[in-house]
């Protein structure tokens, strides 16, 4: 194996011939490309594609693969949404996030009361009934090619005998270890009696092995039904988790339409509810298509300025509006896609000078970070973005006794408590209350572009609620500012979400004189540390050329192409 300086990777195995130059300069390749958080499990998507697979044959077996190698949030255990683009028809999505247990409620935060937030994120009743398993099922049922089996099989072979840990991942489950120590199961997992893993170490996850030997070979049944279904069971009932064999047979992935929308010219297809997403990014766009941001340049604060405003507005119609459709009959799409309804938003923003945020007041007057995404594109020019998570970085840090997985922790993405809305980001909104069955409110937004009928762009991130802005700086760093794909990734982000009332921007992302002037226009400006990891492709139509952007932020990532 053979790796560059920032972690990207020039060939993951032998076999492939994608060049990858220092800089901001982006992967390239013609016969296909697949661009993760993990370099192993990027060359497992794209031997798929050279063997003859097609894009969603890929993310079949880059996302199992993932669920071995990125063990932070490639999952088994957990949920997403896929968006694809096929090279003729319609787009279509898959919804695999995880729903709420039989016996969930709206008031099963409250302790005492009051809204406990260790009950809500770090708890056995923090898990929801997974889907990923039933989601890709679906989407190779419907779009694949390859079989079933062989498109597990590499993820078992990784799991029985095992990958070398890079530096990244062994910097990773080293600072897990004092989490992992209240669950037995994840420490044996995910350290050497105890001790770290370092670079170099082999780790073998043999009843993950076993457990996705039931997958390949009964399909969802053998997840959701049988022996590891089960344990599953076992697990919940001995830790108060609410989890039933029932709620696990009764899961059902769902396939949705699009979000689309029209942004300069290019058509913009996205993740609709119960990911908040695609709405959103649509919104923001139709927002900041009446402004010249080319001529304000990259990086400006005028231009940041717009873009914040338009970010405020976005999340407040975020916490009014979205949930899970099936539950929320009335979520009024079209309204806030609309280009009308963006007009007027646009009237309500100052130039000069910010709005301010408010939890009592939805009008305007004149997302745990640790998710991860794959972006897929094949031979014939079929796309593949894909979003999944286990919620916190590993989840609930719970490793499922026997069965070698992490569970979720996403019931931490429904609202904590009814009418709990403060300023410091916590929303008690109707529409994102906890129910049985219902799927919590997402903020990832897998991202296709089309232009004149043909593939622009494939764009996604992990990120928590930052997804959908890092996602939108994506896109307007292509479009807007002239970037390639790897400048796109390269770039400095910013993030407002309404509550609390601040822009966040990454630290040395942007100039200290532009932070100067948009505290004198009234913004609130936070520096942090890196925002979401995002996996882009470019398909320049002209050459026939892919072009990949590899996000440095993360320690470990990759593309594979050729």
């Amino acid at each position: 194996m053979i790796r560059r300086a920032f972690f990207i990777v020039i060939a993951a195995l032998a076999l492939t011939s994608l060049t990858v130059q220092a800089g901001s300069t982006p992967a390239r390749a013609k016969l296909g490309m697949v661009i993760t958080q993990s370099d192993i499990a990027s060359q497992v998507g794209f031997e798929v594609i050279k063997s003859g697979g097609n894009a969603i044959d890929a993310a079949v077996a880059t996302a199992f693969a993932l669920a071995v190698t990125h063990p932070t949030a490639g999952n088994i255990g957990g949920g997403g949404f896929i968006v694809f683009r096929p090279a003729s028809g319609e787009p279509v999505s898959y919804d695999f996030r995880e729903v709420g247990p039989s016996r969930a409620s709206p008031e099963m935060w409250l302790k005492d009361g009051k809204y406990d937030f260790d009950t809500h994120h770090n708890s056995h009743l923090s898990v929801g009934v997974p889907g990923t398993v039933a989601g890709l099922h679906l989407a190779w049922k419907e779009a694949g090619s390859k079989p079933w089996t062989a498109l597990v099989a590499p993820s078992i072979k990784l799991a029985r005998d095992g990958f070398e840990v890079s530096h990244g991942l062994a910097r990773s489950l080293a600072s897990m270890i004092p989490e992992f120590k209240k669950y037995p199961a994840s420490l044996v997992q995910f350290s050497k009696n105890g001790q770290p893993y370092e670079a170099g170490d082999i780790l073998k996850q043999a009843d993950l092995a076993k457990t996705l030997t039931r997958i390949a070979d009964q399909g969802p049944a053998g997840f959701y039904q049988g022996e590891t279904a089960a344990l599953i069971e076992k697990e919940m009932k001995a830790n108060g988790g609410l989890i039933t064999a029932g709620d696990l047979k009764a899961y059902e992935a769902k396939k949705r339409g699009v979000v689309k929308g029209v942004y300069r010219g290019y058509d913009i297809i996205s993740m609709p509810p119960p990911s908040s997403g695609g709405i959103a990014v649509v919104q923001i766009l139709n927002v900041l298509e009446g402004f010249d941001l080319k001529a304000g340049g990259y990086g400006s604060a005028q231009n940041i300025h717009y873009t914040a405003e338009a970010m405020r507005r976005a999340f407040a119609d975020r916490a009014r509006y979205l949930g899970d459709p099936d539950f929320e009959k009335d979520i009024p799409i079209p309204m806030l896609i609309s280009k009308d309804y963006a007009t007027g938003l646009r009237k309500t923003i100052d130039p000069k000078k910010a709005s301010k945020s408010a939890t009592n007041s939805f009008t305007w007057t004149s997302e745990s970070p640790e998710t991860t995404h794959l972006s897929i594109v094949d031979a014939k020019r079929n796309a593949v973005s894909m979003t999944y998570t286990l919620e916190y970085g590993y989840g609930s840090r719970i490793v499922v006794p026997g069965a070698g997985f992490l569970l979720n922790n996403e019931m931490g993405d429904f609202n904590g408590q009814p009418g709990l809305t403060d300023e410091r980001g916590m929303i008690g909104t109707n529409p994102n209350l906890t129910r049985p069955g219902k799927r919590m409110l997402s903020s990832m937004a897998p991202t296709i572009i089309a232009k004149d009928g043909q593939l622009f762009m494939v764009t996604g991130t992990p990120g928590g609620r930052t997804i959908i802005n890092t996602v939108l700086t994506t896109i307007l760093n292509v479009i807007d500012y002239g970037m390639n794909a790897q400048e796109a990734v390269d770039a400095g982000r910013m993030h407002h979400q309404w509550l609390p009332d601040r822009i966040g921007i990454e630290r040395f992302g942007f100039s200290a004189d532009t932070i100067k002037l948009l505290q004198a226009m009234g913004h609130t400006v936070q520096e942090g540390g890196n925002q979401g990891a995002a996996q882009v492709i470019v398909f320049n139509q002209k050459d026939n050329m892919l072009e990949g952007g590899v996000d440095r932020r993360p320690a470990d990532g990759g593309a594979a192409g050729k």
